[in-house]
């Protein structure tokens, strides 16, 4: 988890797309040093995500969104590089969001295998049901969920850290339902 190999790459995964954004280029500026300093706090159980920022969006229905600060950003990345691996082969094959080699044209494709084979090649009408599960981050029993993470993770150093991370989320939430 904490090797300096991994924070590169957790770098580069967590910069993708976001190249010209200020934070980035600032991160960029000393990137060995604050790689060695996430590092170092992680190792030392010193590490503290920093609050994260909330905003409105609308496209089109209104949800508020998380965004961690982009050294944050990091150290999720590194984390998914170890925890990953472990969890992908028990994922649902049809699920595409936030996957390697998977994505939105790679849905796009899935759905219209799908839409082509129950409408036997668009000669009959079919239907379809998109749906979404309103505030699903929110309403998850974390209790329940770090139980599921604790049966497969058994490094309780990295667990230490998902629960770092949900806790910051958790606080977060709090600070802005009482504002």
């Amino acid at each position: 988890m904490c090797s300096f190999d991994n924070f590169e790459l957790a770098f580069q995964n967590a910069r993708k797309r976001k190249t010209l954004k200020t934070y980035v280029i600032e991160f960029e500026k000393n990137l060995d040093e604050n790689l060695e300093s996430i590092r170092t706090e992680l190792l030392l159980h010193s590490y503290q995500p920093k609050p994260l920022v909330q905003f409105i969006v609308r496209d089109p229905k209104t949800r508020r969104i998380s965004k961690s600060d982009f050294r944050d950003r990091v150290v999720h990345h590194a984390l998914i590089n170890v925890i990953e691996p472990i969890f992908e082969k028990t994922f649902i094959f049809d699920s595409f969001a936030n996957r390697v080699n998977k994505g939105n044209l790679k849905a796009l494709e899935r759905f219209d295998y799908f839409k082509r084979k129950v409408s036997r090649n668009n000669t009959r009408s079919c239907y379809v049901l998109k749906a979404d599960i309103k505030k699903y981050f929110d309403e998850v029993d974390h209790d329940i969920l770090l139980n599921i993470l604790q049966k497969k993770i058994k490094d309780e150093k990295v667990m230490w850290l998902i629960k770092k991370i949900l806790d910051n989320y958790n606080r977060s939430l709090s600070l802005s339902l009482s504002a």
